[in-house]
């Protein structure tokens, strides 16, 4: 049955061809006539004038009839180029059409023509395109047209920012599906209605194109320059974000350089405060507590840790240091006990001191040697 119909179809597409190429007795060569039929509500068919018909304002005059009794119909709405006709739009009446081209005052005919106006549909635009998708594939539909659905082609078209050309994809109508793509790019997509050759039309005419839409991972865009515009934005962002980080790393690199120059070169004035910890914590600053205190702890430091002399060679030399010094000391005081008892009133209060270990020290004035019980001034 298939074949049967492609069969009658080319049978009806070449007796279309044959009978287009009819014209009047009165004119040798074929006129080159453009017809379109939108959508087979509109006709519009053109010619060049000033080539084909040069210095003539030529009439068109058509007819939807197909019997012997035919009602020819002017042009309407003529086309024009510098003044000259140059076409013709009349509304689509019947599937079979017949054109008539004459002269001025239609005495003449100059091309004449009879052809199926259905054979040269051009379809509207896709009404209703919907977008579907899922991961990387997408599915693109539109409303079935009321008639010769089976005619029609939805074709699909796509690229991205990095295509130079369109990618085309063609389908029953009226969906068509198309899988691999990258969610990370953006896509520009455009769809159409397209009429099979030759088995509908003898002339290849498609749709005018929806409106472009972009798509990006299944979101729609209003511009893939906007990606790209947010890309660039975002890369700036970041620039400046990986800049100041390298600000803020250098500069601490050269704070602790110069934490570290500062300190060879002028170097940190210990603070007291650190160093005397138990005058400011414990004596609140009070400096003759501190010192006493002190002192009397390192006395007592110096007397637990002090070492005794070791006599090794010395020994013997020492003992008669101190048999001629006890000698001597005794004439000391013979001496000192006589000015006792002349009532001397100095030499009464040296006598009054506690004995001390043996040493030699200082008190008013008077050098007083004092060895074990005995005090001798001198």
């Amino acid at each position: 049955m298939k074949l049967l119909f492609q069969a009658c179809s080319m049978i009806f597409t070449l007796g279309n061809l044959v009978s287009s190429q009819s014209q009047s007795s009165g004119w040798k060569d074929a006129i080159n006539t453009t017809i379109i039929n939108f959508n087979n509500e509109k006709m519009k068919i053109t010619w060049a004038a000033r080539e084909q018909f040069p210095g003539e304002n030529v009439s068109f005059s058509y007819t939807f009839d197909e019997d012997k009794h035919k009602v020819w119909k002017s042009c309407p709405t003529y086309l024009l180029d510098e003044d000259y006709n140059s076409g013709c739009l009349f509304k689509t009446e019947g599937p079979t059409l017949a054109i008539s081209i004459r002269n001025s005052n239609g005495s003449e005919e100059l091309f004449s023509k009879r052809l199926k106006s259905d054979f040269y549909i051009k379809p509207n635009q896709p009404e209703n395109v919907t977008f579907f998708w899922k991961e990387d594939t997408v599915t693109v539909s539109c409303n079935k047209p009321e008639k010769s659905v089976k005619c029609l082609r939805l074709e699909l078209q796509y690229k991205s920012k990095f295509d130079k050309e369109w990618h085309s994809r063609t389908s029953k109508c009226c969906s068509v599906g198309e899988q691999g793509l990258d969610p990370r790019k953006c896509y520009s997509f455009r769809v159409r209605l397209k009429r099979l050759v030759p088995f509908c039309n003898v002339v290849n005419y498609s749709s005018d194109w929806e409106a472009e839409t972009f798509w990006m991972n299944g979101t729609l865009l209003d511009s893939c320059d906007d990606n790209i515009k947010s890309q660039s934005n975002t890369v700036i962002i970041l620039s400046c974000l990986l800049a100041v980080l390298l600000m803020m790393l250098l500069l601490v690199i050269l704070l602790c350089k110069w934490q570290r120059l500062q300190k060879s070169v002028m170097p940190a004035i210990p603070d007291p405060k650190y160093m005397f910890a138990d005058l400011f914590n414990d004596h609140n600053g009070n400096f003759q507590e501190w010192i006493d205190k002190t002192d009397h702890a390192v006395v007592q430091t110096k007397l637990e840790y002090e070492e005794p002399e070791c006599i090794i060679e010395a020994e013997s030399q020492q003992e008669d240091e101190k048999i001629s010094e006890k000698q001597w000391l005794q004439e000391k005081i013979f001496t000192f006990s006589g000015a006792a008892e002349n009532n001397d009133p100095k030499t009464a209060q040296i006598a009054c001191l506690m004995p001390t270990p043996s040493t030699i020290a200082s008190f008013a004035g008077f050098q007083i040697l004092m060895n074990d019980d005995m005090y001798v001034m001198l």
